[in-house]
This record gives structure tokens, C-alpha cells and sequence, in this order.
């Protein structure tokens, strides 16, 4: 690993953090998280999608750590719900907590009572991820990935977070929650992203090195 070149991991939800710090990890990077950093004003996500806000998020914290800085934006697509929640997916039930498990949890149960009436044929979905791998200068990397499947009408799977107990992926007869981490980061959108952002990696850290030489 070159310990010079790092990246920081523009994300406070503990699971995001873990599935991209271990795809990461075995790259010529350090990777760092967001939660290494003290008093980081939060970044503006006010944008229409999730490319730009995966975008925004990548540009604000990379220019005021002044280090480069990978940010997601993802999300549940629901076909009957003509793509909702989209880009609200983290806060769908509006719950007024700080606690992850409670918000997914709360997320997950509006879901299910909006889809109650939608026969199991009409419950197609999709989970979209954006990255964006920002200098303090400009974008260096826009990438993204999908994984479709289909909204049960009960959660099933203790692993995973978010809208994984209630996502089921026909090809694995299983739900994302019902994976182990590996099964998960090899199929999921966020890993399909990083993958292929991975396939571009050799330009990627060729850019990371020619930065260590410009001025701050």
C-alpha cells in the first residue's frame, strides 16, 4: 500500500463505510472515514439525482479536508411508485431520530404499507448507486451501478441495512439481507459502482499521485 495517497470515505452511516472501506482496502490507497474528522459542516443534498448528489457531496468535503474524497448517493427505485423514493430513500418516513436502525426500520414499514395492494408480479425495483471521487479541484471519477429485484411483503435477513430485508434478488432466491458481506458487495449496486470505478484504478491513481505535487 502507498501510505502517501489516501482517500477519504465522505459517509457517517456505518455500513456504507464498511462495504466500501473492504472493497477498497487492497487498493495503493489509505482509506479513511468521515468520522476521523472533527467539527465538518455537513454537505449540501439538494440535488435532482443521485449523481448530482453524489457529486455535491464528493466537492464540498474534498475542498475542505483539501483531500481527495469518494461520496455515494443511492437509493431504492420502486417501478409502481414511478421511482420513488428515489433520492429520499434515507429519510422516507421523515422519523425524528438520529438512530440508523430506527430510520431504516421506520423507511421499510412505510414502504410495505404503500405496496400492500400491489400484487408480488408489480413490485419490481431497483437499487441505484452514484460515486463520485472528487479533488479539491475537480472530479476525477463519476461512476454508477444497479441491481434490480423486487419488494417483498414481509422483511427477511438480519444482515445488511436499509431497505435490504424487504429487497429480494430472484437470480439468488434470496434477500439482499440474506447474503453474507461478500455475496452482498459482489452483486450490489454500490459494489457494481466501485467495480467499475476498480476497472478504471490504474488513471485514477496516477491522477492521486500527480496531486500530491500541486500546492495547497
Amino acid at each position: 500500500m502507498t501510505a502517501d495517497l489516501e482517500i477519504v470515505l465522505a459517509t457517517t452511516n456505518q455500513g456504507k463505510l464498511a462495504e466500501l472501506r473492504s472493497m477498497l482496502q487492497p487498493r495503493e490507497v489509505t482509506v479513511r472515514g468521515l468520522d476521523e474528522f472533527a467539527d465538518i459542516p455537513p454537505a449540501p443534498e439538494d440535488g435532482a439525482t443521485f449523481a448530482e448528489n453524489a457529486r455535491q457531496k464528493a466537492r464540498h468535503y474534498s475542498q475542505l479536508l483539501n483531500r481527495p474524497v469518494l461520496a455515494d448517493d443511492s437509493g431504492l427505485q420502486v417501478t409502481a411508485l414511478d421511482g420513488s423514493p428515489g433520492i429520499y430513500s434515507a429519510r422516507f418516513a421523515s422519523l425524528d431520530t438520529t438512530n440508523r436502525a430506527e430510520q431504516d426500520g421506520a423507511n421499510n414499514q412505510k414502504l410495505l404499507q404503500i405496496l400492500a395492494d400491489v400484487p408480488p408480479a408489480n413490485r419490481q425495483a431497483r437499487f441505484c448507486c452514484c460515486l463520485c471521487l472528487h479533488s479539491p479541484y475537480e472530479v476525477i471519477i463519476e461512476v454508477e451501478g444497479r441491481l434490480e429485484g423486487m419488494i417483498l411483503d414481509e422483511p427477511q435477513g438480519s444482515n445488511g441495512f436499509g431497505y435490504d430485508p424487504i429487497f429480494y434478488v430472484p437470480d439468488k432466491e434470496k434477500t439482499v439481507a440474506q447474503m453474507t458481506p461478500e455475496e452482498k458487495n459482489a452483486i450490489s449496486h454500490r459494489g457494481k459502482a466501485l467495480q467499475n470505478l476498480l476497472r478504471q484504478w490504474n488513471e485514477v491513481l496516477e491522477i492521486l499521485s500527480a496531486l500530491k505535487g500541486k500546492p495547497t
